[in-house]
């Protein structure tokens, strides 16, 4: 059973609406306590990261995302924004405390290369991490859909965390991160046609070691 949490900020529609394509159960946590019957999680997000932020507080979502995250181990994924909080800073207008999960930093693309038009609406060619499971049955460079202005920067853009990235001018951006038991992408899998299905339902197999 997937529980997909509610704090006012995500896609919460189109992700159900694949989830009941694939024929997965699933139901939306509108409850922090609503976590605990969930085997797995999807945090979906759009918008900015101190709202972001401040609502899962206000909403007592941090609090059991770590009881059942990081002490429980349930696979988690997050989308877009839902990944960018799992950093440990943001700077969207300040600077703001994520999660913590990832040791990183999410910052304007602009930083890379100032001319580059944000916000990054569409279509882009993304290699993966071909040794990761999530992206079993997917070409090495697959197109996916992003909407975003901020990314999440690691220290080395070659971090290991990193398990998917693509070329801008000036350097790399990154499109997924996987840390034991968690998961996430700044593209829409949801959204990504054929090749995002293939994610949620490696999402929905995926075993990740103890």
């Amino acid at each position: 059973m997937i529980g997909i949490v509610d704090y006012g900020m995500g896609n919460l529609l189109s992700v159900k609406n694949i989830l009941d394509y694939l024929g997965e159960k699933n139901f939306i946590c509108h409850d922090p306590a609503d976590l605990s019957k969930a085997d797995r999680i999807i945090l979906p997000g759009i918008g900015g990261f101190p709202d972001c932020v401040r609502a899962l507080h206000e909403n007592g979502f941090v609090a059991a995302l770590n009881e059942s995250v990081i002490t429980e181990k349930k696979p988690i994924l997050g989308i877009c924004l839902g990944m960018q909080v799992m950093a440990k800073w943001g700077h969207e207008f300040e600077k703001t405390a994520g999660l913590g999960w990832f040791d990183a930093e999410v910052v304007n693309i602009n930083t890379i290369n100032s001319s580059i038009k944000i916000p990054n609406v569409g279509w882009e060619e993304i290699q993966l991490n071909k040794k990761s499971p999530l992206f079993k049955r997917l070409p090495a460079k697959s197109d996916f859909y992003l909407v975003h202005s901020f990314f999440m920067k690691f220290a080395d853009e070659n971090a290991p965390e990193i398990d998917a990235s693509y070329e801008v001018e000036g350097g790399k951006i990154t499109a997924a991160i996987r840390k034991g038991n968690i998961f996430a992408t700044q593209f829409h899998p949801e959204k990504s046609s054929d090749l995002g299905m293939t994610i949620m339902e490696n999402f929905i197999d995926w075993q990740p070691a103890a």
